[in-house]
């Protein structure tokens, strides 16, 4: 159930956005960020603005001491992951094994909870990280490691607002539970918030990234529904992976 918002934005909200989203230890109002709940969910694009940041500067020190693009990409997925303690890595992985590995939506939903990782998480990590790190590869020796990687971060959590608000949760004890789904003023000032960000880095670009972002958010969403329901915390986080890997192979394409 949509939580009413006390307001549409609040100064917390970013703070209580990167504790949840992230492993920066910042200090959070636990009670303050609880009464938000969801509709501090227009936070999460500037959420990727920050993770994005770091992440680009740590691929171009590489490229500035002479290190190969291929690396640099590495690096890059590195920090990422560092940086979010790969919780949308392990939603990815959850969301393919239970998809795919349960026969009912109990089942499945069993399977996403259970800590141990299987055949179809496994391929979709290697998958997932071997097609973003051939498209930062090549963004990286075009020039174009910044406005990419920045671009992707912040957009690729746009859609996480806007399937959170669009599909009800899937468990009685899950994250859309605890914190309520952002209503739709919440989705589309995270969606105003991600566009005019990546306006700024990519211009007109932005018209053919966010028909791919929207594209997959769709596709993954529509497999959520159908596989279990609704969605999760794993298919919030497998969103952010799919719309990430989609952006960047059409920036590539681009690019390119």
């Amino acid at each position: 159930m949509t939580k009413p918002d006390i307001a549409l934005m609040a100064p917390s909200d970013l703070v209580a956005a990167l504790g949840l989203l992230t492993r920066l230890p910042v200090p959070v109002d636990i009670d303050r960020a609880q009464a938000r709940g969801a509709a501090a969910a227009w936070a999460w694009p500037l959420v990727g603005l920050v993770t994005g940041g770091i992440a680009a500067f740590v691929g171009q020190i590489g490229l500035w001491v002479g290190l190969p693009a291929a690396i640099c990409a590495g690096l890059v997925l590195a920090t990422l992951a560092t940086l979010t303690g790969a919780m949308h890595e392990d939603g990815l992985a959850d969301c393919a094994d239970g998809f795919w590995g349960g026969w009912t939506v109990a089942r499945r939903l069993e399977i996403m909870k259970d800590s141990a990782i299987g055949t179809y998480g496994v391929l979709a990590l290697i998958l997932s990280v071997g097609l973003r790190w051939t498209a930062l590869t090549a963004l990286a020796a075009g020039g174009n490691l910044w406005p990419a990687v920045l671009a992707a971060a912040i957009l690729s959590r746009v859609p996480m607002v806007a399937v959170m608000a669009a599909l009800p949760p899937a468990r009685d004890n899950g994250l859309g539970r605890s914190v309520g789904q952002p209503s739709p003023r919440t989705a589309a000032l995270a969606a105003v918030i991600g566009l005019a960000c990546a306006v700024l880095l990519v211009g007109l670009m932005v018209v053919p990234l966010g028909l791919a972002g929207l594209a997959a958010a769709t596709a993954t969403a529509a497999i959520a529904r159908a596989k279990v329901g609704g969605q999760t915390g794993d298919v919030l986080g497998a969103t952010q992976q799919v719309c990430e890997l989609a952006l960047l192979l059409t920036l590539s394409a681009l690019a390119g």
